[in-house]
C-alpha cells in the first residue's frame, strides 16, 4: 500500500522538519497515518466524554482508552498496523458508549434532545479495512488541522504531544491502580479542545501551561503508585554487565512487569537483567530483594539493536523504546502492554500477565557462558533519598563545598550532537553535584565522578518517570534556604527525544522554572513566533557547546 506521511513528534525528524517517506524512529507510512487517525477518533470520544463530565458522567472505560490510545501514539511504542486497527474499531466502540451516556442524561437533566452542532470527528465511524483507515487518516494529520495560523497549529501541537507524555504516565499509575479525576478529566477537556476549529494563540497558550501543571499532579500520582507498590528508592549498587546463565533482558519502563516476571523466574535458574529506563527499578526495595535481579545489561535504548545482536538472551519490551529487531534476534524479542512490532510474540494482559514464552525461549538460548561484570554503580537517589541528607547538602552550600547543582538528563537519541551531555558532564568543575535522570544519563553515569564530603557528586534520581523528584529536590532546596527555584544555585541542562520530555518541559514552565537549556535540537513543531515567546517569558535556550555554556552559567 503506497502512502506518505508526515510525523515531527520526535527530535529525529527527518531534516530536523518531518519525516514524509518513512519514520527516522522504524514507523511507515501505514502505521503513522493510522496513529493520526487514532488521534482524530480520540478527539471525538472526548468531546462528548467532556460534556458528559460536565453532567457528572465519567466511564472508566472511556477514562483508560484515551490513556492507552495516546499512549500507543508515542515514538517507539506501536508499529503493528493490525493491532492499530483493533484500537480504531476499539476507538468507535467507546465514542458510541460514552456518547450514549451524555445524550441519555442531558435529555434526563433538559427534558430535550441533545442538538448543538459538534465537530466532526464526533461523527467519524471507522472504514472497514486498513487501506479504508488509511484514506481516513490521510485527512485528519497535523498538517490539516484548523489553524488560525502557524503559531496557533504550534500550540496546538504541543499541548498534543505534552498530552500523549503524560498519558504513559497516567497508564503506569493506572497499572498499580491509582486514578485522579483531574488528570483523567485534563485528558477530555484538552483533547476536546483540539477537536475545535478556532483554538487562539491566546488560548492554546493557557491551555499548555494549565496542562503543565495538572502533568504535574499526575507525575505526584505516579511517584504516589510506584513508592506505595515497590517503597521508596534507595541507593544501591547496580553490577553493569553479565553472569553465567540462562538470561531475560528487560526494557523499557513498566516497574510492575517486571515484578511479575522476576516472581514467575523465581526458582528457575534465569538472570533477569534491566535495560535503558529500567536500571532504577534496582533502587526499590521490593524489587531489588530478588536475588536473581542480577544487574544491567546494556545502555540506552536507542543502542538496542547493536547490544541485542548476538546476545543469548530472550528481550522483553515493556514501554515505548523498541526499534526494528534485527533478524538475528527477532525471535528472541517479546513486547506486553501497549508496546508492539509486526511478527513478534505479544504477551497480553494489563495488569495479570503470563511470561512462560519468555522463559522457555531463555533457557532453550542458553543465556551468557560465563560472568563478564564491568564494574558497578549507584542508582536510588530518589527525593525521598536526597531529602533524608537534605542537611548535610543545605551545610555543604552553606559551607561552599557544594557551589552549584546540575540537572543534566532527558531523553537520549542517535542523532549526532548529544555528545554534549558527556562534554558537559565532565566538565562540570568538582566542586558541583549533578542530578541525572531518564536515559540521558548513559552518556554519562559509568563514569567515576567522586564525592563531596561523602554526598555522591553524581545523583541517579531514575525514569524520565520521576521527575517528580527532581522538582520535588528543587522545591525543598528553595524552602530551606528562603527562596524561589530560579533563585537556587541550579541549572537545568535537558535532552529531548520524545514525548514524555515535552510534557516535562511544560510542567516546568507552568510552575515558573526559568533558564532551562534544551537540547541537541529544537523541536520542528515549535514556531519561531512561540520560540520567542519560549525565550522571553521563560529563557528557554538552546545548548551551545558545554564550554560556552558552562562558562555562561558560572559566570
Amino acid at each position: 500500500m503506497e502512502t506518505q506521511m508526515f510525523c515531527r513528534q520526535c527530535e529525529q525528524t527527518a531534516q530536523g522538519s518531518g519525516c514524509t517517506m518513512h519514520g527516522v524512529c522504524g514507523k511507515d507510512p501505514v502505521t503513522a497515518t493510522l496513529q493520526d487517525l487514532l488521534i482524530y477518533a480520540m478527539k471525538g470520544i472526548a468531546v462528548y466524554g467532556n460534556m458528559a463530565r460536565e453532567l457528572g458522567i465519567k466511564d472508566k472505560d472511556t477514562d483508560l482508552f484515551l490513556k492507552e490510545g495516546l499512549f500507543t501514539t508515542v515514538t517507539n511504542v506501536d508499529f503493528d498496523p493490525e493491532r492499530l486497527k483493533q484500537f480504531l474499531a476499539r476507538a468507535y466502540e467507546i465514542k458510541e458508549k460514552i456518547k450514549g451516556l451524555f445524550l441519555r442524561e442531558y435529555k434526563k437533566k433538559y427534558g430535550k434532545d441533545f442538538a448543538a452542532r459538534l465537530p466532526a470527528s464526533a461523527d467519524w465511524k471507522p472504514a472497514n479495512s486498513i487501506e479504508g483507515l488509511v484514506d481516513q487518516g490521510k485527512q485528519v494529520g497535523v498538517l490539516s488541522w484548523p489553524a488560525t495560523d502557524e503559531d496557533s497549529r504550534s500550540l496546538q501541537e504541543l499541548l498534543l504531544l505534552g498530552l500523549k507524555g503524560m498519558a504513559a504516565y497516567a497508564d503506569h499509575a493506572s497499572v498499580l491502580g491509582l486514578e485522579d479525576e483531574e488528570v483523567n478529566a485534563y485528558f477530555h477537556k484538552g483533547l476536546a479542545k483540539l477537536a475545535e476549529d478556532n483554538l487562539s494563540v491566546e488560548e492554546a497558550l493557557a491551555l499548555n501551561m494549565e496542562f503543565g501543571k495538572v502533568n504535574f499532579k499526575c507525575l505526584e500520582l505516579l511517584d504516589k503508585a510506584n513508592t506505595g507498590h515497590f517503597n521508596h528508592p534507595v541507593p544501591t549498587k547496580v553490577k553493569l554487565g553479565v553472569k553465567k546463565g540462562p538470561a531475560i533482558v528487560v526494557t523499557g519502563h513498566d516497574l510492575l512487569d517486571l515484578e511479575i516476571l522476576l516472581k514467575q523466574t523465581e526458582g528457575k535458574g534465569i538472570n533477569i537483567y534491566t535495560h535503558g529506563e529500567m536500571l532504577p527499578a534496582h533502587g526499590y526495595p521490593a524489587l531489588n530483594k530478588y536475588k536473581h535481579l542480577a544487574g544491567h545489561f546494556g545502555t540506552a535504548w536507542q543502542n538496542q539493536q547493536k547490544e541485542f545482536d548476538g546476545a543469548p538472551a530472550a528481550f522483553l519490551f515493556t514501554t515505548n523504546c523498541i526499534q526494528k529487531p534485527r533478524d538475528s534476534y527477532k525471535a528472541q524479542v517479546f513486547t506486553t502492554g501497549l508496546v508492539a512490532w509486526p511478527g513478534v510474540v505479544h504477551i497480553p494482559g494489563f495488569d495479570k500477565k503470563d511470561f512462560t514464552p519468555v522463559i522457555k525461549k531463555a533457557l532453550e538460548l542458553g543465556g551468557f557462558k560465563e560472568d563478564k561484570i564491568e564494574k558497578e554503580i549507584l542508582v536510588g537517589f530518589g527525593h525521598n533519598a536526597v531529602l533524608g541528607v537534605a542537611d548535610k547538602v543545605i551545610e555543604a552550600v552553606k559551607g561552599k563545598k557544594i557551589r552549584r547543582f546540575f540537572l543534566i538528563g532527558g531523553c537520549d537519541g542517535a542523532k549526532p550532537g548529544r555528545n554534549y551531555y558527556t562534554d558537559f558532564a565532565q566538565k562540570v568543575p568538582k566542586d558541583c553535584v549533578i542530578l541525572t535522570l531518564a536515559c540521558g544519563k548513559f552518556r554519562f553515569n559509568s563514569l567515576d565522578f567522586g564525592d563531596i564530603g561523602g554526598i555522591p557528586r553524581l545523583l541517579d534520581v531514575g525514569q524520565c518517570n520521576d521527575s517528580y523528584s527532581a522538582v520535588k529536590i528543587a522545591l525543598a532546596l528553595a524552602g530551606a534556604f528562603n527562596c524561589g527555584v530560579n533563585d537556587l544555585p541550579l541549572s537545568i541542562i535537558l535532552s529531548w527525544y520524545e514525548q514524555k520530555a515535552v510534557c516535562i518541559l511544560i510542567t516546568l514552565l507552568s510552575l515558573g522554572v526559568k533558564n532551562i537549556r534544551i537540547g541537541p535540537s529544537l523541536p520542528a513543531f515549535v514556531s519561531p513566533n512561540v520560540l520567542n515567546v519560549l525565550v522571553e517569558k521563560f529563557g528557554v535556550k538552546p545548548i551551545t557547546t558545554a564550554e560556552a555554556d558552562l562558562k555562561e552559567i558560572l559566570g
